[in-house]
């Protein structure tokens, strides 16, 4: 066994052990999808979505950026700065283990997470609530890995920087929650000022968001929605990883 993949079973283990993280990563996007999911007229079509509902083209898609948001500028920093703080990646850094080895199975285990708890948003939606299935879903998958490597750069520019697990929970979830508003969660980008609507389209939370309300309609996401999900994946991690400190 290779020692990515011991590190890789052993940060999965870690992140099951916390009842909250997976309780968290897993109850928030599903109960969001459920309870707007069981409000009356949810899943009606409706001529303001394109004949779509309000469910598959605003609900679904939101629960499941915010799900990819949360690991990535919360989850993924904290346990990063944690580490930092108990002094274990200076002594990885010290060892014959490379540290990005770490780094590697940290972002494998929360991806791990991403991939599951979308198969389960999706899979209930459509099981339990009768939401239709992405109708580009090329397009959705695309969207949903610019989206995941754009928001992951965040967090690892975020986890490169902050000195302890609290410091970083602290500057994502200051990240995380302006996000939200300007990216179309709070309120639909149909219904922001028409700047706003263009913040919420190169911003990666909001660049996600939308891309993955188009293509789950049947629609192509934007090129500058992908172009602003690449760009931050690439700039950010080009940062982190010059900046990175391992202790």
């Amino acid at each position: 066994m290779s020692v990515l993949t011991k590190l890789t079973t052993t940060e999965a283990k870690v992140f099951l052990r916390d009842p909250g993280a997976p309780a968290v990563v897993v109850g928030i996007p599903l109960a969001l999808l459920l309870v707007f999911g069981l409000m009356p007229g949810a899943n009606d079509p409706d001529p303001k979505y394109g004949g779509h509902s309000a469910l598959a083209t605003v609900i679904a898609p939101m629960a499941v950026t915010i799900l990819i948001a949360m690991l990535a500028l919360t989850q993924f920093p904290n346990a990063l700065g944690t580490y930092r703080e108990k002094g274990l990646l200076k002594r990885l850094s010290a060892s014959p283990v490379p540290p990005s080895r770490l780094l590697t199975a940290q972002l494998l285990v929360n991806l791990a997470a991403v991939v599951v708890v979308v198969a389960l948003i999706v899979g209930v939606g459509a099981l339990a609530l009768g939401v239709e299935l992405p109708a580009n879903p090329a397009g959705f998958l695309l969207s949903l890995v610019l989206g995941a490597l754009a928001l992951f750069s965040v967090g690892l520019l975020v986890a490169a920087l902050a000195p302890t697990g609290r410091a970083a929970s602290g500057i994502g979830s200051a990240l995380f929650f302006p996000m939200l508003a300007l990216g179309g969660v709070w309120v639909p980008k149909e219904q922001l000022p028409p700047f706003l609507q263009h913040v919420a389209d190169v911003l990666p939370l909001g660049a996600t968001l939308n891309a993955l309300r188009a293509t789950w309609a049947g629609d192509a996401p934007e090129v500058l929605q992908l172009g602003a999900m690449a760009a931050f994946a690439l700039v950010c991690t080009t940062i982190a990883t010059r900046v990175f400190r391992w202790m």
